[in-house]
């Protein structure tokens, strides 16, 4: 099992900046791929962005290219997202979740019923 902690969530202004960050404790020595993902009022879960086990593969939702950055440290068993020029329309509940991908250090999925273990979420606020 894996157990994973969001944190650096809160409110912010329009055109703002927030880092998020993932950390994981448990069976951490397996190598996972990591997404992260949001849930507004009223909508479905949408993947944010995803990353490999080895930082080399990341993949972005169009509405976040150029805006945020996924990275992550292993050596911490952390993944950070970092977001810049927030917009009202990224306010949302933030979860991190992960994947087992058995070995294959460039793997990530964008799809949310692809990821075995999620965080409970962390509330980022956008005001206009």
């Amino acid at each position: 099992q894996v157990q994973l902690v969001e944190s650096g969530g809160g409110l912010v202004q329009a055109g703002g900046s927030l880092r998020l960050s993932c950390a994981a404790s448990g069976r951490t020595f397996t190598i996972y791929a990591t997404g992260w993902f949001r849930q507004a009022p009223g909508k479905e879960r949408e993947f944010v962005a995803a990353i490999s086990y080895s930082g080399g593969n990341t993949r972005y939702k169009d509405s976040v290219k150029g805006r945020f950055t996924i990275s992550r440290d292993n050596a911490k068993n952390t993944v950070y997202l970092q977001m810049n020029t927030l917009k009202p329309e990224d306010t949302a509940v933030y979860y991190c979740a992960v994947l087992r991908t058995y070995g294959d250090n460039w793997y990530v999925s964008l799809h949310p019923g692809s990821y075995e273990h999620w965080g409970q979420g962390t509330q980022v606020t956008v005001s206009s």
